[in-house]
């Protein structure tokens, strides 16, 4: 039969084996389930800034059909306005300002289309920033510092258990 000393070593050294392996295995596990959730935020990031990418080219190519349809419009207002007067026999500076007030309301609906995309652009860059500012904050979330095994908490709580057992087996007369 063994001795209650022998019993309680053996407790605490047990105990303490116990809870350092226990310990890195959490580590383990830790460190895999940061790395997946780290890999799956990438993932989510590059899709939020594709997507709004995406929406920023449709919404250039829309611009420019835009443009490129109020200048067809444009050149046919102005060849209409040409043909009109010229076999009403008009001519001289009111078909020249009749002109000139085609291509005006032609520049204004450009400029009012530039300047609506680059308001979008402002807003895109704002949007892509709080992405990235997410981003970060959700990676640092994930990525906590991870607790190395602790051996001094181990060892000293695999002596508490020792002295436990030591002690239950002198009450029970083990080793006597």
């Amino acid at each position: 039969m063994c001795d209650p000393v022998t019993i309680g070593i053996g407790m605490a050294v047990a105990s303490a084996g116990t809870q350092i392996h226990g310990q890195r295995q959490q580590a383990k596990t830790q460190a895999k389930v940061q790395k997946n959730a780290s890999a799956a935020e990438r993932e989510r990031y590059l899709r939020e800034v594709s997507s709004m990418r995406v929406q920023q080219g449709q919404e250039e190519v829309a611009a420019a059909q835009r443009v490129n349809e109020s200048a067809k419009k444009a050149r046919e207002a102005r060849a209409t306005a040409r043909v009109s007067a010229g076999e009403a026999g008009v001519a001289g500076l009111s078909v020249d300002a009749l002109i000139n007030d085609l291509t005006r309301e032609e520049a204004n609906y450009n400029f009012a289309t530039q300047q609506q995309l680059q308001m979008s652009d402002v807003n895109r860059t704002l949007q892509l920033g709080d992405a990235g500012l997410g981003f970060t904050n959700n990676m640092l979330r994930i990525n906590k510092p991870i607790a190395k095994p602790d051996y001094l908490g181990a060892t000293l709580s695999g002596a508490q258990t020792g002295m436990s057992s030591y002690s239950w087996a002198t009450d029970a007369g083990i080793g006597e």
